[in-house]
């Protein structure tokens, strides 16, 4: 299933810059990417425009965004690194408290076009 996901970014580009090195192949703690990988994500992609990201996860059936949540809160790694991210990070307006991710709604898909 694929899910996306949207977040700024503190408006400053030396923040982005640094937001982007954490983000630089083997940077992200190998705690973190197996945690990822654990949850049933079997790819994740970040994009930037601006300083608006845009994540698009694809994951499998095991996947459980409450158990992932949960599982994060009790990982002291995960918890570092959601600390460290949150120095970067700006939920969207309208996002949920308990949320920094802001999940986005399909509206077309050429698939689907005659």
């Amino acid at each position: 299933m694929r899910q996306v996901l949207l977040i700024d970014l503190a408006d400053e580009a030396e923040a982005i810059a640094r937001y982007e090195a954490w983000h630089k192949p083997g940077a992200v703690p190998e705690p973190v990417v197996a945690s990822i990988r654990a949850a049933g994500i079997s790819d994740m992609e970040i994009h930037r425009t601006g300083n608006r990201l845009v994540m698009i996860m694809e994951t499998d059936s095991s996947f459980d965004s409450r158990r992932k949540a949960a599982a994060d809160a009790a990982d002291p790694d995960v918890r570092a690194w959601e600390s460290l991210m949150d120095q970067f990070q700006r939920p969207l307006p309208w996002a949920s408290a308990e949320s920094k991710w802001t999940s986005a709604s399909r509206l077309f898909s050429l698939q689907e076009q005659p």
